[in-house]
């Protein structure tokens, strides 16, 4: 199935599977009341460069580790799901902001205006790309789409290791989108907000007016810029150019590469925004069970496994 599919017509999966360049992790959920339940997860970690996400190049490396983990992976939680939430590295995917003054009607149309716009700026081949997209800001210039296009290939090499383990992958996103959907789930505010998605390979900002994408900018990690700059960069972009009144929350989550980095990140961008940040926190979209200790480092874990299942089942609820 194509990457961020929004025509998502299959009743909701009970699991979700993230494949990352440190472990691969899943998460199953059940209850069908308005939260569920994280029933069971497990992580297994990778051999360095196991996986290496890139938009142009090989991502997984090393197949034989990457399906081994996952088998264990779901050994682990005693359960091989037959279907199962995909989410991916933010890495492999170029995200885009595209306006349009004028919107066909017919969804053949509006695709292949896309996919002409990110003709001009995508550094692969439209026609080797799964490109999807949903609707943005609605304004008296236009209406904005969210853009995620990647490379078949690349696709079909996470989907592959799936297969190999007998898991169909019936949605698939990014880690940071499906980060945004948990977020989306808990309450969102009715003004601006902020996400800083961090992981050890890279950090993502998203900023969201109300429940729509206004901005994302993704940075791998050892730019030369430090985190803070890249929120202090951004926060002036947002008051420069996309009208910013202010954030009305920001939320900051994820894996540093070394302990204590997102500790060291939400004093930094406290200090520089004057505001409390909060934590990414997967239990507003979940319950855990009684066994499952929340450490800070399974809320990192588990917040896009649990972004993806609830995007699940909102999905199959709108059908």
């Amino acid at each position: 199935m194509s990457l961020l599919n929004s025509w998502f017509s299959s009743p909701p999966l009970d699991a979700a599977i993230e494949i990352a360049p440190e472990a691969v992790s899943i998460a199953i959920v059940g209850g069908r009341g308005p939260t569920p339940v994280v029933q069971g997860y497990a992580v297994e970690p990778l051999p360095v460069n196991a996986v290496s996400p890139s938009l142009m190049s090989t991502n997984i490396v090393d197949r034989s580790a990457v399906v081994q983990a996952l088998r264990a992976a779901c050994d682990s939680v005693g359960m091989r799901p037959r279907r199962a939430a995909l989410v991916v590295p933010d890495l492999l995917a170029k995200v885009s902001l595209l306006k349009f003054e004028k919107v066909p009607s017919r969804r053949d149309d509006l695709d292949q205006m896309i996919r002409w716009q990110m003709k001009k700026s995508t550094p692969f081949p439209i026609e080797d790309a799964c490109v999807t997209h949903s609707p943005g800001v609605k304004s008296a210039d236009g209406n904005e789409f969210l853009v995620v296009a990647a490379r078949h290939d690349t696709i079909r090499e996470y989907e592959g290791v799936c297969d190999e383990v007998g898991v169909e992958a019936g949605l698939i996103d990014l880690s940071t989108l499906a980060v945004v959907n948990l977020s989306l789930a808990s309450n969102p505010p009715s003004a601006d907000w902020l996400i800083v998605h961090m992981r050890p390979e890279y950090t993502s900002i998203v900023i969201l007016r109300r429940e729509d994408v206004i901005f994302f900018r993704n940075t791998a990690e050892g730019d030369a810029e430090a985190l803070q700059d890249v929120v202090h960069q951004t926060a002036m972009y947002y008051q420069d150019r996309l009208e910013g009144r202010g954030f009305s929350r920001v939320l900051l989550g994820g894996i540093g590469r070394v302990p204590g980095a997102v500790d060291l990140a939400r004093r930094n961008i406290e200090e520089l925004m004057g505001t409390v940040v909060e934590p990414i926190d997967p239990t507003r979209g979940a319950q855990l069970t009684d066994r499952i200790h929340a450490t800070p480092e399974l809320m990192a874990t588990l917040a896009p496994l649990i972004g993806m299942l609830l995007r699940t089942r909102t999905e199959a609820v709108a059908v």
